[in-house]
């Protein structure tokens, strides 16, 4: 048997136990013992990027994808605790689903996709 899944994301944090807990606080991220958390099975992407790529920050080596349900909800609830979200049109695709970008207080791009169909976009 080979991969089964994402087993973890490491990186690294100026505060990583500050940092932990805006994660925890604000997307439900990591908020078990040494930031474990349990995932709902379905549809994970693992695609490298051109090293010019623009659809994120030029600084940064990676982009953290979290999927979500109830964008809408969770939208509300970042702009009401202060956090700068950015959405444009272009980047929802149906059949794939609706995106927004945030920053974690460090500036790590997050993006937040809400999958339009159950397991969102076919392997084949």
């Amino acid at each position: 048997m080979g991969v089964t899944g994402i087993g973890g994301f490491f990186f690294r944090a100026q505060d990583p136990k500050a940092l932990g807990e805006w994660y925890a606080t604000h997307l439900g991220v990591g908020t078990g013992d040494y930031g474990v958390w349990q995932t709902q099975a379905g549809t994970s992407v693992f695609s490298p990027f051109k090293a010019d790529t623009d659809y994120f920050g030029a600084d940064k080596q990676w982009m953290l994808n979290l999927r979500v349900d109830g964008l809408d909800d969770l939208l509300a609830r970042l702009r009401a605790a202060d956090i700068e979200i950015i959405t444009k049109p272009e980047w929802d695709v149906p059949g794939l689903g609706r995106f927004a970008r945030i920053h974690d207080p460090e500036g790590n791009p997050i993006e937040l996709w809400q999958p339009d169909l159950e397991g969102g976009p076919s392997a084949a």
